[in-house]
């Protein structure tokens, strides 16, 4: 459903060359798993014998044990709606294979064997198999069914679009260019390695990093098993450490020399990774080389979808564009230079005196303004280039008109305050309008004055307009078209609203200012959000708030990431939203701002076709010359309808 399948790594307590009782385990672990709602799942690498078994890989009575189990583990589960893959040692033609074999429902669908084998250091696999590449034959008799064999099979689900499985075996993903590099590219979602890794110290955080990489330039979902501490044998000691990793995301992962058997599973999104690879137009670029080209077997099993999404198990922060806690301090750190950098960058190239931008004591203008103080500090000169600009208006109240003041007295900018409310009540004289008629009208007059005053300041100081509006009012189109919808930068134009509040919030409490500007930023961030062009309330306090109006910010960024980044259809962001906000909102209120998001996004369009310039700094812009090309007219009716019978 939605895309979803919940995928597993198993690490079975195992006996060495105890083929009965590893069959035992692995029979008890797929019911197991297959009950918690697993549809594949993955065991470690010669899992039947145990990978460390040396030369009795040559006897000829363990080749017969594990083929006899194999075929017992297979009957055994046949009631299972679960694809899973054991590793085995399978003899043929005067020679023996490292072999995963995939079963599904009591059918062997294949095997594939190993084709990468280290003989060095301690591993000695040349000594007992031979590689892929060496096989003679594509079918073998196996545990009583004729079985494709080869490095060449892929496995599809029939019934659950995008899911089509490759397997490597351990070494395999050690190797420059692995073999689930090529199954990548022919159209494998999920990658699967059934391996035997050896513990060193350190090799973990190593193994961690590449299965994460690989995951992430594969575009895929990457389930990595490594065997457990009943292989430690000898000069070798084993943890079992095992992980599944999605576009280079760790989404589970199993404790390390555990004497349990361990079962971790997570649902991988196919629909996440193939709109990345249709996204990524690169990632098929290596096919046109003809040494990249491959010719796969594709074996067809009978999955379906299920409706069932009990037991769901993925990360879904309820705030997508929140750094992790422990990556707040790098993360800032990064958006305001790359912000910094853009700005100055611009600043030097039009050989601009001044930066003048609006200040009003709300959010976004006050990460503007931040940015403007960094800027110059970037470039070595004096704040004083800053010419911070507070226009009251007929809507601005006492607190956020403090705040303004005080931020811009403490950051050390230039500052003037230009009062708008003479020369908007003229305007309003000039075209006939009702002053006491508070219509978009009346509005709009006041956004379109304060960036009129602003322009011309900009020309008398040889200045640049610092833009403020931010991500998430692009998308709603909550701006003025050609007021402040309108500047010669826009520093904030990649950044939505509730990450905004994570970047102010950080400069006031890292030490960055003083102890009045703290106080001031935080004062901010606890001041409803509102453009203020509507007269205060009786007590002087904000009488128009945003978030009333267009909904709260933090579903509509929710919303714009699952519909923009992942372009998920509205069923699967109203589903995923229930999730995420089930302790906040309900069905209906969900259901009433998505409403909302779409039809704004659609008919606002015309707006964000021609945004000024401004810095990419996340996974989205809405800039007409980056990620977002749209057509200013079209229609929503796909979306809407969807919508109506949610």
């Amino acid at each position: 459903m939605f895309g979803y399948v919940k995928v597993g790594a198993a690490v079975p307590r195992l006996r060495l060359a105890d083929c009965t009782y590893n069959k035992e385990q692995i029979v008890a672990m797929a019911k197991d798993a297959s009950a918690k709602g697993v549809r594949v799942l993955t065991f470690p690498e010669l899992c039947i014998t145990g990978y460390t078994c040396a030369d009795l890989f040559m006897q000829r009575s363990l080749l017969v044990a594990t083929e006899k189990a194999v075929k017992a583990i297979a009957e055994e589960t046949a009631d299972l709606d679960l694809f899973f893959v054991i590793g085995a040692p399978v003899p043929l033609d005067s020679q023996a294979f490292n072999c995963a074999v995939a079963i599904y429902k009591g059918e062997i669908l294949g095997l594939v064997p190993k084709t990468h084998l280290p003989n060095y250091s301690e591993f000695a696999e040349e000594r007992w198999f031979s590689s892929a590449d060496d096989i003679l034959v594509d079918h073998i008799h196996y545990a009583g069914q004729d079985v494709p064999i080869g490095s060449d099979l892929l496995f599809a689900a029939a019934g659950i679009p995008d899911l089509k499985i490759g397997i490597e075996i351990c070494e395999d993903l050690w190797v420059p260019i692995p073999p689930s590099s090529y199954q990548a590219l022919y159209g494998a979602t999920l990658l699967l390695n059934l391996s035997a890794s050896n513990e060193l110290s350190g090799k973990a955080a190593y193994r961690r990093r590449m299965v994460a990489q690989h995951s992430a330039s594969c575009m895929a979902s990457y389930v990595y098993v490594s065997c457990g501490i009943g292989e430690s044998t000898q000069d070798a000691v084993f943890s079992g450490h095992s992980m599944i990793c999605e576009n280079g995301e760790l989404f589970a992962e199993t404790d390390r020399f555990s004497q349990e058997n361990q079962l971790v599973y997570a649902d991988i999104d196919l629909d996440i990774l193939t709109n990345e690879r249709r996204r990524h137009t690169t990632f098929l670029s290596h096919l046109q080389k003809a040494e990249m080209h491959r010719i796969y077997r594709l074996i067809h099993f009978d999955m379906e979808e299920t409706e069932l999404l009990e037991n769901w198990n993925r990360p879904l922060p309820a705030a997508p564009f929140h750094p992790a806690a422990d990556e707040v301090d790098e993360q800032c750190k990064d958006i305001f230079s790359i912000q910094t950098a853009g700005l100055a960058r611009r600043m030097e190239h039009t050989h601009s005196e001044s930066l003048v931008i609006g200040i009003s004591g709300g959010l976004d203008s006050t990460l503007a303004l931040l940015v403007c103080v960094k800027a110059c500090d970037f470039l070595g000169i004096d704040r004083s280039h800053v010419l911070g600009v507070t226009m009251p208006g007929f809507g601005t109240t006492d607190r956020t008109y403090q705040n303004a003041l005080t931020l811009m007295k403490s950051l050390g900018i230039t500052m003037k305050e230009i009062p708008i409310r003479d020369a908007v009540t003229q305007h309003f004289k000039d075209i006939e309008h009702d002053m006491s008629l508070h219509n978009v009208t009346y509005e709009n007059a006041q956004a379109r004055e304060r960036t009129q005053i602003l322009m011309d300041l900009a020309n008398k100081y040889n200045g640049l307009v610092v833009g403020t509006g931010d991500l998430s009012e692009l998308a709603l189109g909550w701006a003025t078209y050609n007021g402040d919808h309108m500047s010669m930068y826009g520093v904030n134009g990649g950044i939505p609203k509730t990450l905004i509040r994570v970047l102010v919030n950080w400069v006031a409490t890292n030490g960055e200012v003083d102890a009045e500007a703290s106080a001031a930023l935080l004062d901010v961030l606890d001041t409803p959000i509102s453009p203020e062009l509507l007269p205060p309330d009786a007590s002087g306090k904000i009488n128009q708030k945003t978030e009333d109006l267009v909904g709260p910010y933090e579903l509509h960024d929710f919303f714009l990431y699952h519909i923009l980044h992942n372009a998920y259809r509205p069923a699967k962001v109203l589903w995923l939203a229930e999730k995420a906000f089930a302790s906040e909102y309900d069905r209906e209120t969900l259901l009433k701002w998505l409403k909302n998001f779409y039809r704004r996004f659609f008919i606002q369009q015309f707006k964000r076709s021609c945004l000024p310039d401004g810095p990419k700094v996340g996974p989205i812009s809405l800039s007409p010359r980056g990620d977002w090309r749209m057509p200013t007219d079209a229609f929503s009716r796909v979306w809407m309808d969807e919508v109506e019978k949610l």
